[in-house]
């Protein structure tokens, strides 16, 4: 038992550190959200640094560690959403602040006193729905004024002031250096849905193709289950987008590019996505020799194999046309080639059904219905083409 649990870790672990590989590798391979990330967070870091340099080396700040604080967390995803933000959180620390301050004064200084008298109502404040993600930020200064253990006007001056230079050093650093502006992000993360789509049912097709291939059924449902990021990704850069030019002033300089395709399409990758969730799930619940389902034979798998890779093979097609590559038609007429295939494929799979094991009928059965409904989903992209 012991043993089983430390093998299933290492596949954990395995799975993990592959799908921080891929993501690294598409920061550096491609432009897309992997590398605004990075850009971003490397923004946070030096607007961290630069606001410490400001309060703790040259103004010598007795709290300095209030301004880089602020400064990591105001570098956002728009210009405008770091300075709504801003205003928020410079409000609710400095509410945060004063009644901390206060409450040390009445208590003469008693930690535990203060904590008592500020705490709760700075928590029950931080839920105030108006102060949004903000809001807790006033009950963790407070606990930063408290546990430093001053509270005369000096001090109290002092940390409002390291709080408003590092709020104005996050916001400047994100408007002036490689300010974003997300006129690509909807496209991008709709080419990562597509692509990592057709990749994923290319993985499985050569998977099952070889001997004991339901090995890695359960990296390929993992691997299905982070699909969801990017949908939640390409919901997120739908508002972005929206916020990009706002308060923004480097919105000028960037080219506007093509437009984005429509919402629709947002939806039809959704629920993609949750066909290929189905899919690995069917097959990871008959890998194993203890697998609560049991597995068609190998043929049929193999047979499965052949149209989950011409189905990958739409979706490869198809992200190449959402991100503009290739010869349009061409690709449209190897789209439209693969897609006849897999519903070749499919007919003949479903003929062969009745050929399974009564135990294995269950699981033959679900693949079919979800292949189905998977074949109808991409069909339906090529009969309304999301590329612009």
């Amino acid at each position: 038992m012991v043993r089983e649990q430390w093998r299933a870790a290492v596949r954990w672990l395995g799975w993990e550190g592959a799908a921080v590989a891929r993501t690294a590798g598409s920061a550096v391979r491609y432009s897309g959200p992997e590398r605004d990330a990075m850009v971003q967070s490397l923004k946070a870091a030096g607007a961290a640094i630069a606001a410490w340099a400001l309060t703790g080396w040259w103004l010598d700040a007795p709290l300095a560690l209030m301004a880089p604080w602020t400064a990591i967390l105001l570098v956002m995803g728009t210009v405008y959403r770091s300075v709504y933000s801003g205003a928020q959180q410079f409000v609710v620390i400095v509410v945060g602040t004063l009644w901390a301050s206060a409450a040390m004064a009445v208590t003469d200084d008693s930690t535990l006193g203060a904590m008592v008298l500020t705490l709760p109502f700075m928590v029950l404040l931080g839920n105030y729905r108006r102060l949004g993600s903000q809001g807790i930020y006033g009950a963790t200064t407070a606990l930063f004024v408290i546990t430093y253990g001053a509270s005369t006007l000096a001090d109290v001056g002092h940390r409002l002031l390291e709080t408003l230079i590092g709020a104005v050093v996050g916001v400047a650093v994100n408007a002036f250096i490689l300010p974003p502006v997300h006129l690509r992000s909807v496209r991008d993360n709709l080419h990562a849905l597509a692509r990592e789509s057709g990749d994923l049912l290319t993985t499985v097709a050569q998977g099952l193709r070889e001997e004991g291939g339901l090995a890695g059924a359960g990296g390929w449902h993992d691997r299905a289950c982070r699909l969801g990021q990017t949908v939640q990704a390409l919901a997120d850069a739908r508002q972005w987008r929206a916020e990009s030019y706002r308060f923004n002033p480097g919105w000028r300089m960037r080219r506007r590019g093509l437009p984005p395709p429509p919402v629709r399409i947002d939806a039809l990758w959704e629920r993609v996505g949750a066909h290929l969730v189905a899919l690995t799930r069917t097959l990871r619940n008959a890998a194993g020799e203890d697998a609560p389902l049991t597995a068609p034979s190998q043929a049929y798998l193999a047979r499965w194999a052949d149209v989950a890779e011409s189905a990958g093979t739409v979706c490869g097609a198809e992200a190449e046309l959402i991100e503009g590559a290739g010869t349009a038609q061409t690709l449209r007429d190897q789209r439209g080639a693969a897609l006849e295939t897999a519903w070749v494929a499919y007919e003949d799979l479903t003929r062969d059904l009745p050929q399974e094991e009564a135990a294995a009928i269950a699981v033959a059965g679900e693949l079919i219905v979800e292949t189905q409904q998977l074949l109808r989903e991409l069909a339906a992209g090529i009969d309304s083409p999301p590329a612009a």
